[in-house]
């Protein structure tokens, strides 16, 4: 996360920076009646999280649980072959102006985030199973006997977001534009969560699971007026109080909540759905 708030910082601090450096206002890029079509990838961090689970025989919470993201390899084959380009951590963006360099956003943001197996943490709460009760141990339990646990939304964690962003065109040439933006979203978490608890079968399906928000800022190079490259630093808070453990319809599920970082980049195409006055 510190990396995603320096980053943040950085790009802010160009905007800014930049900004200053115009000394005439260009026309807007962003006109009123664009639109902007985005396409991109990331690599997501998040903080440590108490996961609580629930359910019959079972009611327990697992203290400060470390994950991490996991990034496809990179190769043709991952990225670019169209029937695997939604396999890796993805962005995809539909951005409209309503006013001039104001946009409302849609957004589908493919992150995966994998709790590590390799690691002890704090233990509360009861569970009635004997052979399960024998694996925490003066309060903790480890987590690398993963007949315990696996606990994954690697399908993965989608966040849905609606948003608006402000733009400004803080370089203008007759080819070549740099634009700032930044803004805010919040939308539901639609995750295909992929949880083994106490050796059951696999629960893996998407399931609206909760909710998340964030804050946004980018840098967005033009060239020709139309195709964008981006890169773009996002922070926020996700709350997840109903993922799916179990794959039938019982009552067993989890909870958890966590602040979320991440790092995306990509390309994108823009243009006009109105015609010029």
């Amino acid at each position: 996360m510190k990396k995603i708030s320096v980053l943040l910082t950085f790009l802010i601090g160009i905007g800014f920076a930049t900004a200053q450096e115009v000394n005439t206002k260009p026309e807007p890029l962003t006109k009123k009646g664009q639109m902007l079509i985005f396409w991109g990838w990331n690599r997501a961090m998040f903080s440590n999280s108490d996961i609580h689970f629930k359910g019959q025989g079972y009611d327990f919470v697992l203290h400060k649980v470390v994950a991490h993201d996991r990034p496809s390899d990179f190769s043709y084959h991952n990225y670019f072959q169209p029937d695997r380009i939604t396999i890796p951590q993805t962005n995809q963006r539909f951005a409209y102006f309503v006013k001039d360099n104001v946009a409302f956003v849609i957004g589908v943001d493919h992150m995966k985030y994998v709790m590590d197996q390799d690691q002890t943490v704090k233990f509360s709460g009861k569970i009635t199973d004997p052979t399960y009760v024998a694996m925490v141990q003066n309060g903790q339990i480890d987590l690398s006997d993963s007949e315990f646990l696996t606990f994954e939304h690697t399908d993965g964690l989608n966040y849905i977001n609606f948003g608006l962003e402000k733009y400004k065109n803080i370089y203008n040439r007759d080819k070549f534009d740099i634009v700032w933006s930044y803004g805010a979203g919040l939308g539901p978490m639609f995750p295909k969560s992929n949880v083994k608890l106490f050796g059951n079968e696999r629960s893996d399906r998407f399931h609206v699971a909760g909710i998340g928000l964030d804050g946004r800022t980018s840098l967005n190079f033009v060239f020709w007026k139309h195709i964008v490259a981006r890169i773009e630093a996002k922070g926020g808070y996700i709350n997840m109080f109903d993922i799916k453990t179990t794959l039938n319809n019982k009552p067993d599920k989890a909870l958890q909540d966590f602040a979320f970082g991440q790092f995306n980049f990509g390309i994108g195409y823009t243009f006009n759905t109105r015609k010029n006055n």
